[in-house]
Order: C-alpha cells, then sequence, then structure tokens
C-alpha cells in the first residue's frame, strides 16, 4: 500500500520571535481530498507555502510525493500544482500563451498541449477568452486562469487556495467535478478554502488550524456528530435579557449570539422550543422566532476556534 502523499512531523515556521506554525502532524493519502480550514492568522497559508517550497520549515520536516521539501525541492515542484490566493500573471501574455508555456515547462508538447487548453479552457469558462491579453481580464477571470495554469500538467499533488474564488455557481461546479475526477485518477489535493459547503462537498477530511496548532481533524460527519447538540436560535426584543436568563436554563450549553439573536446548544431543540419562549416570557423577553438545526461544520469551526468562518458571515 503506498504511503501519504503529504506528511508533516512537528511542522514549525516561525518570523522572528511570532510562531506561525507550531509542531502540526498531518499526513494525506494519496488521492485524498483533505480540506484546511482556520481563521485569517492561524497559519494554513504558511504550511501550504512550506509545501510549496515557497518557505523553509524553521523546524520539522514536511515530504511531499515521497520527498523532503527541504533537501529536494526541485522534485516536489515537479509533482505539484498549485494555485495561490495571490495571482501573478504576465498582462502582455494571452491565456493560451500562458498555458502552453506551462505545459512546456512540464515536458508537454504540440497536440497534448492544445488538447488540454482546450479542455482547460471549457473548465474554468475561458474557451472565449484564451487569445485575450491577461491584462484585459477581470480578476475573476485571471482567478479561473491561474487555477487552469496549475492543472495543465496533471500534477500528482495540487494545492488549492480558495479554488472557487469569483467563480458563477455553474464555473464552480464545473471546477468542483474536475477536482474530483483527478481525485478518483489518484491525485491528491490540498484544499484550503473558506467556503464550508466547499469542504462538505469535496474533502474527505477536514484540518482546522487556528494560532498555528491543530485544534480539529476528521471527516466533516464525523466532526458533525462530535458537537452532540443541536444548535437553536432564538430572536428576541432584547438578547441581553435573554441571554442572561437562558444561561441559568438548565440543558443549554454554550449560549451565546449578538444583537436580539441568542444561539445556544441542547441535546433536544425540537422538545424545547415551547419550554423555551415559556421561559422567556416570564422574564420579560418576547420571543420572535425560534429554529432548531442539527450541528454543521460552521458549528464545528466555532467550538474549535472560537471564531466565524468568512463564508458565515467573518474570520
Amino acid at each position: 500500500m503506498a504511503g501519504p502523499q503529504i506528511v508533516l512531523e512537528a511542522l514549525t515556521r516561525r518570523y522572528g520571535r511570532q510562531t506561525a506554525v507550531d509542531a502540526v502532524d498531518l499526513a494525506v493519502a494519496p488521492g485524498e481530498i483533505y480540506g484546511f480550514l482556520g481563521p485569517n492568522g492561524a497559519g494554513k497559508t504558511t504550511v501550504v507555502r512550506v509545501l510549496c517550497t515557497l518557505l523553509l520549515p524553521s523546524g520539522g520536516t514536511a515530504r511531499v510525493a515521497g520527498y523532503d521539501v527541504v533537501t529536494h525541492r526541485k522534485e516536489v515542484r515537479l509533482r505539484i500544482g498549485v494555485a495561490l490566493q495571490d495571482v501573478a500573471l504576465d498582462p502582455q501574455q494571452t491565456g493560451r500563451e500562458l498555458l502552453a508555456l506551462q505545459g512546456r515547462l512540464y515536458g508537454m508538447r504540440g497536440r497534448q498541449v492544445a488538447r488540454r487548453i482546450e479542455e482547460l479552457g471549457l473548465l474554468v469558462d475561458l474557451d472565449g477568452a484564451l487569445d485575450r491579453r491577461i491584462g484585459t481580464f477581470s480578476g475573476g477571470m485571471q482567478r479561473r486562469l491561474d487555477l487552469a495554469a496549475a492543472l495543465v500538467h496533471g500534477p500528482e499533488v495540487l494545492f488549492l487556495d480558495e479554488p472557487t474564488a469569483g467563480l458563477d455557481p455553474a464555473a464552480r461546479l464545473r471546477v468542483w467535478e474536475e477536482i474530483r475526477r483527478m481525485s478518483i485518477a489518484g491525485v491528491t489535493v490540498f484544499l484550503t478554502t473558506q467556503d464550508l459547503e466547499e469542504a462538505e462537498v469535496l474533502a474527505g477530511r477536514v484540518g482546522i488550524i487556528h494560532r498555528g496548532r491543530m485544534v480539529a481533524e476528521g471527516a466533516p460527519a464525523d466532526l458533525r456528530r462530535s458537537l452532540g447538540a443541536d444548535v437553536v436560535t432564538v430572536k428576541v426584543d432584547d438578547g441581553g435579557r435573554a441571554r442572561l436568563a437562558l444561561e441559568a436554563m438548565e440543558g443549554l450549553s454554550a449560549v451565546g449570539g449578538e444583537g436580539d439573536e441568542v444561539r445556544f446548544s441542547t441535546d433536544d431543540g425540537a422538545s424545547l422550543v415551547g419550554p423555551i419562549s415559556v421561559h422567556l416570557d416570564r422574564h420579560g423577553v418576547t420571543v420572535r422566532e425560534v429554529s432548531v438545526r442539527t450541528p454543521t461544520l460552521g458549528d464545528v469551526f466555532l467550538r474549535a476556534t472560537g471564531a466565524r468562518i468568512e463564508s458565515e458571515g467573518g474570520a
């Protein structure tokens, strides 16, 4: 059985006295789509840059496709595709010229390059614009072209940082299909995203990093089940008074919220809708709306980091 395609052992990265990544251990199997989540500044981009050989670690080790990212940087780079958030493209090139150059750098020739360019143009919805200069592309179009460039050579390991940012829904679905297809073909995908739906749909496992440390890891469904409770949201006329009243009520945990919204966890939210309304009424609070839902990946993220991810209203 083949070993992991990505292995981190006590990986550490410091900037002066600041520790951005603190002894992270992680392993990703061949063909796995691994979702990597974290608040802004948590260390996820630093981890990706180390794995892509763009940064040297301060301690620990990291291997990609069987090669150490420090001692075998060239071998790692030949086997990976990378689409990071910071797009740096030559505005004077056309999209087709960029993709053709990328293909030739990886040993592709003639019809093979042309066929792959046409496939990628359709995938990222740029087939009608590939002969335009990149300087005329919108930000979203440049993002899609950068993704196509990462896919040209059919990499063993693909690093994607917010791969569908700026894409319309149809193009987003096409990119998801391509990521799945590559995974089925054996390509390992390391995906950083702020889109929780994307992580749920694509990732077999997710890891959550916070303040440089891994704080949660597992299949999305398993992480949701680990919370073991329903999430109840109550809209009221006085959120402060409601939160104080509910903090004293048995069977509730993690009481919080902002403004006129109160949120808490409980084992059986549906059975408590009536008692909660009566309890708040006794404390002079008018209930306007009550909703109950099972835990989401966003709730896991909030519990692990104390922050909401951007796609749910803040990082």
